[in-house]
């Protein structure tokens, strides 16, 4: 059977990334910055997630250095579902740990994936093969 969208799946998985890595990056600034309907965090590792949050957010959506700030930021998530959420109940729906379950498993996805072809370091990479081909001759 062929799949319709398959033609779509670089835009698709890229949509998803911008998404996603926006998203992350608002609990950031939540935490670093008291915004979007957040308090500022005071907690030392409370501020050290809304560094991840937010920059590695920020730089998932954007497609730059997108694996190792993926693999944090799902680490990240991971901690916060095991540490929090997990000891609550061992179902992700009864301890609100849904969101922290699917980021960890999105973001781990995305790092082994890469930021792929419409991403900054799509763009940078383009642009290096060009630049080592040397100026086009007239």
């Amino acid at each position: 059977m062929t799949n319709p969208l398959r033609k779509y799946s670089e835009t698709l998985f890229a949509l998803l990334r911008i998404v996603a890595g926006l998203l992350f990056a608002c609990h950031g600034a939540q935490k670093l910055f008291g915004v979007i309907g957040g308090e500022r965090a005071t907690a030392p590792l409370m501020m050290v997630a809304g560094v991840i949050e937010f920059g590695g957010g920020l730089l998932i959506a954007v497609g730059l250095l997108g694996s190792i700030a993926a693999f944090l930021a799902s680490g990240e998530m991971a901690y916060a579902y095991f540490s929090v959420h997990a000891p609550q109940s061992p179902w992700p729906i009864v301890s609100h740990g849904e969101l922290p379950a699917l980021y960890a498993f999105l973001f781990i996805f995305i790092a082994a994936h890469g930021a792929g072809r419409l991403s900054v370091e799509a763009l940078l990479a383009k642009r290096g093969k060009s630049a080592a081909r040397g100026p086009a001759s007239p």
